[in-house]
């Protein structure tokens, strides 16, 4: 098993498109700068990326960007589908030695019972030399894996070593910080819950926002990573309407306006996602004017 011991703020990162085609020049200024914005490792091919409108070698394209322009950071990918062995393939298809770790969703559309999420999860574990995250987000995958079922599977399954939280269900998170063994990790998947999961004990954050602000975001959790809570507060408290903004139509929609008024990339998606709306772009851009 590779070892890893990840923490801080991860950028789950946009995949911009330009006239129906991946941006590939833009995405490697992407990462470009996330790396001398200081974030802590990339996640690759998840949910920002619009993964599921992506080709097999759009992806694999994407794939070797990263690679090749990480720098060195820790590199998380995306390789989740709602069955074994469309999950392991997408596993043998991205490979690599570069990369450091799988993040793998709660199967979408079956909702799966808790033993089905669970010896799914065993199971792909199973068929890797490389740690799994969990990535629990019943808003999109339409179930929700339980505390109870996370706990045995950081406890009973090697090779599963943490969870991207974003059922923004405390109680259940909480349940999960205070029963996670040692060496498992939790991760915010909502950037406006962060601070409130990592006063707990969560490790850091997989981030929306910090394509956007990574330097900013960044710092945050550096500062609750060293314990200074007031400080991280100070920091957190004037990018919490740029985290309520990332989700007022589906992620990625307004980040990626976000991106076009930062010059980055175009807002350009794919269907059945499309272009933010007008006043999605207007608060984008106000919010980042006054940061």
């Amino acid at each position: 098993m590779k070892a890893i011991s990840l923490k801080g703020c991860g950028t789950a990162l946009v995949t911009p498109f330009k006239d129906g085609e991946v941006d590939y020049e833009a995405y490697a200024s992407l990462i470009d700068r996330q790396y001398d914005a200081g974030v802590d490792f990339l996640v690759a091919l998840a949910t920002t990326g619009e993964t599921p409108s992506l080709s097999d070698e759009e992806k694999t394209a994407l794939l070797k960007l990263t690679f090749g322009h990480a720098g060195g950071l820790p590199i998380v990918v995306g390789c989740g589908s709602n069955s074994v062995s469309g999950t392991l393939a997408n596993m043998r298809k991205l490979d690599g030695r570069e990369v450091d770790a799988w993040l793998v969703v709660v199967p979408f559309y079956n909702k799966p019972t808790q033993e089905g999420m669970y010896l799914y999860f065993k199971e792909i574990a199973s068929n890797t030399d490389k740690p799994v995250i969990i990535y629990n987000v019943p808003s999109r995958t339409g179930a929700n894996m339980k505390a109870e079922t996370c706990l045995r599977l950081a406890r009973e399954v090697p090779g599963i070593v943490a969870i991207k939280e974003a059922s923004g269900n405390l109680a259940q998170i909480e349940e999960i910080l205070a029963g996670a063994p040692e060496g498992f990790a939790v991760f915010s998947g909502d950037d406006a819950l962060t601070l409130t999961m990592m006063e707990k004990g969560a490790r850091g954050v997989i981030s929306v926002a910090s394509n956007l602000l990574p330097e900013r975001v960044s710092q945050v959790v550096s500062a609750a990573l060293e314990g200074d809570f007031a400080r991280a507060a100070a920091l957190d408290k004037p990018l919490q309407p740029l985290y309520e903004a990332c989700f007022v139509e589906s992620n990625p929609i307004p980040v990626k306006a976000g991106m076009e008024v930062l010059g980055l990339c175009g807002c350009e998606m794919r269907l059945p996602l499309t272009a933010a709306s007008q006043s999605t772009r207007d608060a984008m851009s106000q919010i980042l004017k006054d940061l």
